[in-house]
């Protein structure tokens, strides 16, 4: 398995805990949160770098 169908794996699972344990507009909220608090703290730089490579594997 490669790391990032690891990572969506444990992402998965930890949604499925988090719905379980929590309200489900909680568990939205962090699912959502997170990522997006983590990209807001790049640097301009930083995230030019991530949407480029975002493209390139698209393309």
């Amino acid at each position: 398995m490669s790391k990032n169908a690891k990572i969506a794996a444990g992402g998965v699972a930890v949604g499925l805990l988090l719905l379980i344990w929590l309200p489900w507009w909680a568990a939205l909220l962090i699912v959502l949160g997170v990522p997006t608090a983590a990209y807001l703290t790049l640097d301009p730089s930083q995230r030019r770098r991530l949407r480029r490579v975002t493209r390139k594997e698209l393309g």
